[in-house]
């Protein structure tokens, strides 16, 4: 029986819609993912954990896991087998795959086994890159998708707001570690005991690190003092934390007063252009008690406070004006299996989706969100800012995908 109208047959040979049909084609688009081995200097962190391995391949896909991509977050290669990945011997093999998950940027030799027209999903950080970055994944006509820029309709980072939480958590459980030792802090206990005054914190910033770390102080029964200059980012903070907390404007008497009792200060101001800015002095910081700890999240992006400087995870603190500070950028690799966890909640979502809408190029031109990812498509350069900041050539992203054939 041939076609009829609108008609076509459908795979158990029924009639069925021509809209129907073509959606059961891109239902059969299978994807090849390919997860390689982080080499960044201490990036420990998986893009795709077993379990979404699993979801994934149960969804009639192919993923293929460099040996050994997850062991520094404790993920065997086994599990990975288990969950149905195909188990590659070389990065090589895996950089032939349609769509590359990465944590970490593409490094020259990793952007040299790339074919072309494939998909990068993997963090950006443009401040880091030079023009030559840019212009050999425009020379492998790449899709290149930051997943520091994926917004969602609100506003809402949904990847970056995973691993500011993570990094809210772990700037207390720093906190309290280095507290407590007696080579380094003052052997004090994070935690309210009866008869003993509590650990004084002090937090700068009132966003998502913010709000998670104060979250954990709270538990630990800390006094907590919070410091930022948007009044609705502090009422946002204080209403969702549940507790009636001191809130500042960023007021140097008051903040450097604040700063004389604290025991801990937690940096964790962001910039959305930039350096963050520079909020304590080093004066500050030598009126601070003996053996205060200094975590700076925002060392990321350069640091808020004057005595930072980048340190890592094998020598994470170093100790300035008798106070210890604790500068490590990418606080997330500290806890590689969590981090992973939370980053493949979401790329699972996207890969399977993107499957079921026949394939990543389709899923862009209907999901918003992980379209604000996007800076190459196709090999065209699709950030303006980027453009301009490297003089390369710009095009429009909404033309390149109204030109895109469904």
């Amino acid at each position: 029986m041939g076609e009829s109208g609108n008609y076509n047959l459908g795979p158990a040979r029924q009639l069925m819609p021509a809209e129907e049909r073509l959606a059961v084609k891109r239902k059969k688009n299978q994807l090849k993912v390919g997860v390689p081995k982080e080499i960044a200097f201490q990036e420990h962190r998986v893009s795709l954990a077993p379990d979404s391995v699993g979801i994934i391949v149960n969804n009639g896909h192919e993923v293929y896991v460099e040996r050994g991509a997850g062991a520094k977050a404790h993920f065997s290669d086994q599990e990975y087998a288990d969950a149905g990945a195909t188990i590659c011997e070389t990065p090589t093999e895996v950089y032939k795959s349609d769509i590359i998950l990465k944590i970490a940027p593409l490094l020259l030799n990793e952007i040299s086994m790339l074919g072309t027209r494939q998909t990068i999903i993997s963090a950006l950080h443009n401040t880091m890159q030079d023009k030559e970055y840019f212009e050999q994944l425009i020379k492998h006509k790449s899709t290149a998708i930051a997943f520091e820029f994926i917004q969602n309709k609100i506003g809402i980072f949904p990847v970056l707001n995973a691993m500011s939480e993570i990094a809210g958590y772990a700037s207390i459980q720093i906190a309290a570690e280095y507290l407590s030792r007696n080579d380094l802090g003052k052997g004090k206990l994070l935690g309210n005991i009866a008869g003993v005054a509590p650990v004084e914190i002090v937090v700068l910033g009132a966003g998502t690190v913010a709000l998670n770390a104060v979250k954990a102080a709270l538990g630990y029964g800390a006094s907590v003092k919070v410091f930022d200059n948007k009044i609705y980012k502090l009422r946002n903070l204080q209403q969702k934390s549940g507790s009636q907390i001191f809130t500042s404007i960023i007021n140097p008497k008051v903040l450097s007063k604040a700063l004389n009792s604290a025991d801990v200060v937690i940096g964790a101001l962001h910039s959305q252009e930039g350096r963050t800015p520079c909020v304590i002095t080093e004066d500050m910081v030598k009126e601070m008690k003996s053996g205060a700890i200094i975590i700076d999240v925002s060392i990321d992006q350069g640091g808020c406070i004057e005595t930072s400087h980048i340190t890592n995870h094998h020598e994470p603190v170093f100790v300035k004006h008798e106070v210890i500070h604790y500068c490590v950028p990418n606080i997330p690799s500290m806890v590689p299996q969590t981090a992973s966890y939370a980053l493949s909640n979401f790329f699972t979502t996207v890969l399977v989706d993107a499957g079921e809408e026949g394939g990543i190029e389709h899923y862009l031109k209907t999901h918003p969100a992980l379209r604000q990812g996007i800076y190459l498509f196709n090999g065209y350069l699709t950030k303006q800012n980027i453009a301009e900041s490297y003089n390369l050539k710009f095009k429009d992203l909404d033309l390149l995908l109204a030109a895109f054939q469904m």
